[in-house]
């Protein structure tokens, strides 16, 4: 059974940084996508940052690029984003998710990865940024 754990949510002040950890257990598949999403009240699930397993590719939404950076530990089986220059449009519910196995396309063409190409999830740990 595939598991996803999310820690290193927080407060902290507008500029901060938070660093969040997915610790992922119960996933084999040898070729996947892994990927940070957001959700605020009232909101849509947003893509944020996402990750093929090799490392071959990246993506980034416009509104946390050059700001976030998404990296996974294999080893440690552990996705992680770090988060730099909060803002209060950050705070939201983050999520990490995993697609299944074999889809390289997950993370779709450019800018955050989709939502409904994901489809082990996280229970999601809160970040606010605090103006």
């Amino acid at each position: 059974q595939v598991q996803l754990v999310e820690s290193g949510g927080g407060s902290v002040q507008s500029g901060g940084s938070l660093r969040l950890s997915c610790a992922v257990s119960g996933y084999t598949y040898s070729r996947y996508c892994m990927a940070w999403f957001r959700q605020a009240p009232g909101k849509e699930r947003e893509g944020v940052a996402g990750i093929v397993s090799d490392g071959s590719s990246i993506r980034y939404a416009d509104s946390v690029k050059d700001r976030f950076t998404i990296s996974q530990d294999n080893a440690k089986n552990t996705l992680y984003l770090q988060m730099n220059s909060l803002k209060p449009e950050d705070t939201a519910k983050y999520y990490c998710g995993a697609s299944d196995g074999g889809n390289w396309d997950a993370l779709g063409p450019r800018g955050g990865p989709p939502p409904g190409s994901f489809r082990y999830w996280g229970q999601g740990t809160q970040v606010t940024g605090s103006s």
